[in-house]
């Protein structure tokens, strides 16, 4: 796990805040086939929402890659916990989704912020997160994939 990072005091482009609220429509659990990571308490996490063996949830719900597992997926990219467009364990869900749209690639400047608002119709809506806000979240996405 990488250790807390110490931002230093620098302007970003998000210093005013960026607005998100997730709207539930299941763009970012399906589209193009990917990795969605998943670490050893939210697998343990998981196995206990949906009450089955932590050995059942591994073979049933994801598949080892490199040093790590994976959430299972559909041939056309759908989560394997996406059903009629809505995430069934949103509240348990992995690190990865919790954090998103706030992943590095995705704030690392306006271009890129403006390309996810393209894909994500809850960016630009309800709250308002401040720069400290937005760098944790970065920073629990990053530990959570260090974690893999």
């Amino acid at each position: 796990m990488s250790q807390p990072t110490d931002y230093p005091d620098r302007p970003y482009f998000f210093d005013q805040g960026l607005q998100f609220s997730c709207t539930g429509c299941g763009q970012c659990c399906t589209g193009a086939p990917g990795t969605i990571h998943v670490g050893d308490k939210e697998i343990d996490r998981l196995a206990e929402r949906l009450a089955i063996s932590r050995t059942s949830f591994l073979r049933r719900y994801t598949y080892r890659y490199a040093s790590g597992r994976s959430l299972k997926e559909y041939s056309n990219g759908d989560c394997i916990f996406l059903e009629g467009g809505r995430c069934t364990v949103y509240e348990d869900r992995p690190a990865q989704c919790r954090t998103y749209p706030f992943w590095p690639e995705n704030v690392r400047s306006e271009a890129a912020w403006k390309r996810t608002a393209k894909a994500c119709p809850g960016v630009g809506q309800g709250k308002v997160f401040d720069k400290q806000e937005i760098l944790a979240k970065m920073q629990e996405a990053l530990d959570a994939y260090d974690s893999m």
